[in-house]
């Protein structure tokens, strides 16, 4: 997944950063309503980590701004402003926590992984055709028989389980896998490899789903 860390307190700002990517997220970061807003407009993120109180704006007004846009991004609110009135105006604004600072990491890890599966399945694990996988663990099964795959290769299969029969070009994969500045690669060709070892794992364990390649356009991942 792909998390986007909106906090101008840089020492928390790097803490969260770096505990998150041991944990194998793709994380960005903005310091500012500005970066954070030009981030929201052009990127997507799975899940966006938001402090109310910016330097040159306020966390509640962006927060308004990414859901009149409609974008879908799950948000969490981090604020050392522990108000109520705060909490249920984030709330009802379209935040889906509060999270009080100071926080433990390991509970804004398990609050981050609950909103995302509270919005997505509601499970622990994605089934589609006879491939399940379990993002917690970082786990694929097919028939029940794990497959054994590399870092990337998990998190395309990933990105694209979540998103079945979607088509998606190799800019769109590159980025969420690969992170923002990604899309700045003069050549996308390292995603075509990564998918080719994928697509061929999937098929030499009888998967009954494949990545099918769309020439000129992307891939999508379809039963068969």
């Amino acid at each position: 997944m792909k998390i986007l860390i909106i906090e101008d307190d840089r020492s928390l700002r790097e803490v969260i950063q770096q505990s998150l990517e041991k944990e194998r997220y793709i994380v960005e970061t903005a310091a500012d309503f500005n970066s954070a807003a030009m981030k929201t407009a052009v990127y997507k993120y799975d899940c966006v980590l938001l402090d109310v109180m910016l330097p040159d704006g306020s966390g509640l007004e962006l927060l308004k701004k990414i859901k009149a846009e409609n974008l879908q991004e799950n948000i969490i609110i981090i604020s050392a402003k522990d108000s109520l009135d705060d909490k249920i105006l984030g709330l009802n604004i379209g935040a889906d926590d509060y999270l009080p600072k100071p926080f433990h990491l390991a509970e804004l890890s398990a609050r981050i992984r609950s909103v995302v599966r509270r919005n997505s399945s509601g499970q622990n694990h994605i089934v589609f055709g006879n491939i399940k996988l379990q993002p917690d663990d970082f786990q694929v099964f097919i028939n029940e028989k794990t497959l054994e795959l590399n870092r990337k290769e998990f998190d395309i299969l990933h990105f694209f389980i979540n998103r079945p029969n979607r088509l998606l070009n190799k800019e769109t994969i590159a980025e969420a896998v690969w992170g923002d500045n990604i899309d700045q690669a003069d050549s996308f060709d390292f995603i075509y490899s990564q998918i080719k070892n994928l697509r061929k794992k999937l098929q030499l364990s009888a998967a009954t789903a494949e990545i099918k390649a769309i020439y000129g356009i992307g891939y999508k991942l379809v039963e068969l």
